[in-house]
């Protein structure tokens, strides 16, 4: 059985021996802090609860890990402060990601659009670069152990953890805890230190799905169950659109899935059920296209749904049709002008109440957790506890699909493993 005890330096000789950092969390965000540290000549130990590293990081980017994002700026995060992760992102942003990850043998190709991928297309190969060089820099990776408690000692913390059914206790100078939120439970992530932080002395808000599939009554749609779609999705309460996104959705049984309502998913469980509505605008992506075919054909004899099959498929002109009861082999000029108008609000303002979104099994990172304004954006250190850094998922900070999310967890992750590895940081 392991025994495993690390004592802590005095503070008074901790310049003559090399820094003791705990890193909690063998995500993405852990193992770039626990290489960031240990390549400052730290000596790290990383805890992972899992029997592997970098579990999460397999299912990024449905296999083929979407790193990061041309368009990462602070503005596009959902976070207690834009000023904050603005500072984050300008001392460790997407040249300094990718720099990184080349070093550890991860080059990157970058999408017509902008999103980048490992050039191998493969999660897998990422997390294998990482775990190589997690062992090649020297760092104790101690799996399948789960911190239970971390505990403010005279000269640094105690983590006491379970590891094969036996609970020990190591001390250290600092610890990173990276042990994400509440997303992909089944991967290990469900936020059991956050009550260990609220006992700290941090705030904690409370947990939920974020970037996750909407639940939504289709009506008529039901049918379109497997279509996808590019649209401008919006969230409304009454007559405020408190959230907007565009890109691809999917139809399903039971609501929408893809970027375009994932994007805005956290800010449904704000809210009472049934008391938002989204608003699809269908046309968002081919308006001018639209207008004008439509200007040209107005007055001719082509059905209504050979009109709108040149913007959609088949099955999806004879719904939105349906929708507005318009038989599809209705001319265009015999369409009076209230028909028409009425076809075009459909396809600009398609509505559905909103009852919901699925849970954190479904959902690709949670909201909630620690607000950024407790840590510093330039080291990741909590301003409450001194040498306890919180990075990631830890901290309350959502971004869009696209490797937004990724890229916070990187560059948190890198900034607390630097800073912490700082033996003048006292």
């Amino acid at each position: 059985m392991l025994k495993f005890t690390v004592q802590a330096k005095q503070r008074s000789v901790r310049y003559n021996a090399r820094m003791k950092i705990a890193v909690i969390g063998a995500g993405a965000s852990g193992m770039t802090a626990a290489l960031q540290a240990a390549w400052l000549g730290a000596d790290v130990t990383l805890f992972e609860s899992n029997a592997t590293m970098g579990r999460k990081l397999l299912v990024t980017g449905s296999g083929h890990c979407n790193i990061t994002n041309d368009a990462v700026t602070a503005s596009v995060y959902t976070c207690g402060d834009e000023c904050w992760m603005g500072t984050v992102l300008s001392h460790f942003g997407v040249p300094d990601l990718l720099s990184m990850l080349e070093t550890i043998g991860i080059p990157a190709r970058k999408t017509f659009d902008g999103w980048y991928y490992p050039l191998s297309n493969s999660a897998h190969s990422v997390v294998e670069a990482f775990s190589s060089s997690v062992q090649h820099a020297g760092i104790l990776v101690l799996t399948g152990s789960r911190v239970l408690d971390i505990r403010l000692a005279k000269n640094g913390f105690v983590i006491r953890f379970c590891k094969s059914g036996r609970v020990d206790e190591a001390s250290f100078d600092r610890v990173i805890v990276s042990a994400g939120g509440c997303a992909y439970p089944s991967l290990g992530s469900r936020g059991d230190l956050f009550p260990v932080l609220e006992h700290l002395g941090h705030t904690v808000l409370p947990a939920r799905p974020a970037l996750a599939p909407m639940l939504l009554d289709l009506g008529v749609m039901e049918s379109l169950q497997g279509v996808r779609l590019d649209v401008e999705a919006g969230l409304w309460k009454g007559e405020r659109c408190i959230a907007s996104s565009r890109g691809n959705l999917i139809f399903t049984e039971w609501g929408l899935n893809g970027p375009a309502v994932m994007n805005i998913s956290h800010h449904v469980t704000l809210h009472p059920a049934g008391s938002l509505e989204l608003s699809l605008d269908l046309l968002a992506f081919f308006q001018d296209e639209f207008d004008r075919l439509l200007e040209k054909k107005r007055q001719s004899s082509m059905p209504a749904g050979v009109f709108l099959d040149a913007f959609f498929s088949p099955k999806v002109s004879a719904v939105l049709l349906e929708r507005v009861r318009i038989p599809e082999s209705t001319s265009l000029v015999d369409l009076d002008d209230r028909k028409i108008e009425k076809l075009l609000e459909s396809l600009k303002n398609t509505r559905f109440p909103v009852n919901g979104v699925r849970g954190f099994k479904y959902c690709q990172v949670s909201a909630g957790g620690v607000p950024v304004g407790e840590v510093d954006p330039l080291t990741l250190e909590s301003r409450r506890i001194k040498e306890l850094y919180l990075t990631g998922e830890t901290l309350d900070v959502v971004g869009p699909c696209g490797g937004f999310n990724l890229q916070f967890a990187f560059s948190s992750g890198a900034l607390a493993g630097q800073a912490a590895a700082d033996q003048h940081r006292v």
